[in-house]
């Protein structure tokens, strides 16, 4: 029986992607450096509180996060824990249509704001279209997560940042998949005085040919789809019912891309 295993986009075995709350206007620093590197994420906003003045123009949010994801941060940054279900959903519901209508595309991320959640709120995201929520702190680890519905970063910017970044670039066993996950508020740079740290973390990180730069949901959707694929019995052969194709590693880690639609060989 051939052994599979599943693979980042182009074969790769690293990932690495950013997170970001609030949509503070120092967002808009942050993603040119983003950009100068190829570094992608995801940018998690609050549709209510564009007019405090600290926030991106709504007007911006299509062009400054092209090339990155728009997920929700709930409407207003309520603790919502101390909610009730009902307004929890209406507060995520609502920054979604926001942020759609702006974006174009479905929103299907959250940060909880405040880092608040509780089992309730875990259960009913699933029916609000939310695919995945990220908590507060760091695992100071590369390991995928286990629920994505309290998702926990590797590390907040001002955490280790490098050191794990050069741990990171040194893992080189491909049995293994590994991801970076790297979160925090653009405002952050300017109370520390510490851009550099984002700039030399970003310029150490961009341009690696071993590393897939992705956004929270396009991480998740690649796991999903690897869920989805149907294998032979015996793993001679593969069927990819995704839209999109999928990457996977064959015995001796020979590469495959199982286009969309089709079946495969192995």
């Amino acid at each position: 029986m051939n052994r599979i295993y599943c693979c980042f986009p182009g074969g790769k075995h690293k990932a690495l992607t950013m997170s970001y709350d609030d949509g503070r206007t120092q967002d808009r620093r942050l993603v040119e450096i983003f950009n100068q590197n190829g570094i992608r994420g995801t940018f998690h906003l609050n549709s209510g509180l564009f007019e405090r003045g600290d926030r991106v123009m709504p007007e911006e949010i299509s062009s400054l996060y092209a090339g990155h994801e728009v997920a929700c941060h709930t409407v207003t940054h309520p603790t919502i824990a101390r909610c009730p279900l009902p307004e929890v959903a209406q507060e995520v519901l609502e920054d979604r249509k926001f942020l759609e209508e702006r974006t174009g595309y479905p929103v299907r991320g959250l940060s909880y704001p405040n880092g608040s959640v509780t089992k309730d709120i875990e259960n009913l995201l699933p029916s609000l279209g939310i695919r995945y929520s990220r908590v507060v702190g760091s695992s100071d680890g590369f390991a995928l997560p286990e629920n994505p519905y309290r998702w926990q970063a590797t590390c907040h910017h001002n955490h280790r940042l490098m050191e794990l970044g050069e741990q990171f670039l040194g893992l080189f066993k491909k049995q293994y998949l590994y991801l970076m996950y790297v979160w925090g508020h653009s405002y952050e740079f300017d109370d520390k005085n510490n851009w550099d740290l984002m700039e030399s973390f970003c310029s150490m990180m961009g341009g690696k040919d071993d590393i897939w730069y992705c956004t929270n949901i396009e991480f998740m959707d690649c796991m999903d789809n690897f869920a989805r694929l149907q294998f032979a019995a015996d793993n001679r052969f593969v069927y990819n019912p995704n839209a999109g194709d999928c990457w996977i590693a064959v015995n001796d880690g020979t590469v495959v891309c199982v286009p969309a639609g089709k079946t495969a060989k192995l």
